[in-house]
């Protein structure tokens, strides 16, 4: 039996799917898709890693990737033709993992093919809390469920803006440069742009926000990078 990790590739033009099938398919078993349709259909076998691009017929990348982290977590990279900033934001904000705008270098996209995987296949080692839930103010995680709560108001984030948060909370009171958390988080700091931390902590602050959380939970240290303020008097 085959011990090759299983890769997705979604996109309705047959060049782009061929291109990468031939480039992919030394060191991975590869399966295709050509809609959304026939990608969600998919994803009930076992696959490690989603390659989805945005622009399609009927149902667009962005929907298939929400839908797609309902019930996954597994690593997704969006392919675009557009490379305008406010498309990043939205596929972030869907839960992609990596973006890559077309044209692009087959080999960078390997590479991070590669890192993705191998950061998904490792046990994600942190620090955690104690106990079965993280109660400071009105900010409550249950580590079990990962269901968070802001103000008692459910909130809802992608799988990588809940692993943030909870490393910050692991690490109260200590500040993380963006490749730091880059090197925790995707373990891929050498390929991923910095702002992609940036949009990610601006989507945990929003969605925390519109769920009346009575504090910003994510600090700007200028100059060097972010932390979770901890002040164990107001527990």
């Amino acid at each position: 039996m085959s011990n090759k990790k299983t890769i997705l590739i979604v996109d309705d033009e047959w060049n782009m799917r061929n291109l990468l099938k031939i480039h992919l398919s030394k060191n991975f078993n590869v399966i295709e898709a050509t809609d959304g349709y026939e990608a969600l259909s998919k994803m009930v076998s076992e696959v490690d890693l989603v390659i989805l691009d945005v622009m399609m017929p009927d149902m667009s990348g962005w929907e298939v990737c929400e839908k797609v982290r309902r019930t996954s977590d597994v690593p997704i990279i969006m392919l675009t033709a557009r490379g305008e900033i406010t498309d990043k934001v939205q596929g972030f904000g869907v839960g992609a993992d990596d973006y890559l705008v077309k044209p692009f270098n087959i080999e960078e996209l390997i590479l991070r093919v590669n890192a993705l995987i191998r950061r998904s296949s490792k046990s994600f080692e942190k620090e955690t809390p104690t106990g079965k839930e993280f109660v400071y103010q009105d900010l409550t995680i249950e580590f079990e469920s990962r269901i968070i709560r802001a103000n008692h108001s459910t909130v809802d984030l992608t799988p990588k803006e809940y692993d943030l948060l909870l490393f910050f909370i692991s690490n109260s009171n200590k500040v993380f440069s963006r490749d730091q958390l880059l090197d925790q988080i995707w373990g891929i700091n050498e390929v991923l742009d910095y702002r992609t931390i940036d949009t990610h902590i601006k989507n945990i602050r929003e969605k925390l926000k519109k769920s009346k959380l009575s504090f910003n939970p994510i600090k700007t240290v200028w100059g060097v990078g972010y932390k979770f303020e901890y002040d164990k008097e107001l527990l």
